[in-house]
């Protein structure tokens, strides 16, 4: 068993050494599969870069549902100012400071003749 262990271990130290030192490169079966191997080459490269993308847009997913949730409660701030501003006391009063008072005579409906 011992003896099995050290051709494998010799094995993949020459395997090693053959693709550090670029010698496999010059081998009649690496030199058919080239096209492959470039071929596989550009799926990596379009996968890293369609990672990328994904993450860029992820980002930019994030940072505007942070832009939204802003605008919404800004929204919901005005909302009730609004509200707050509308109701019938604080128009009276704000008219009151510019010296326009509020009726107290209730409307009276006018009524036409008709053909």
């Amino acid at each position: 068993m011992g003896k099995k262990n050290k051709n494998t271990s010799k094995s993949a130290a020459k395997g090693i050494q053959s693709f550090l030192g670029g010698s496999f490169l010059t081998r009649e079966s690496t030199s058919r599969n080239f096209p492959f191997l470039l071929f596989l080459a550009g799926l990596a490269i379009i996968y890293i870069g369609n990672s990328y993308y994904a993450e860029k847009n992820i980002r930019q997913v994030e940072s505007l549902q942070k832009q939204l949730k802003e605008i919404r409660y800004e929204y919901i701030s005005i909302k009730s100012d609004l509200m707050q501003n509308n109701r019938q006391s604080k128009v009276a009063g704000n008219l009151a400071n510019k010296g326009i008072k509020e009726s107290t005579v209730p409307p009276k409906k006018i009524f036409t003749e008709s053909d």
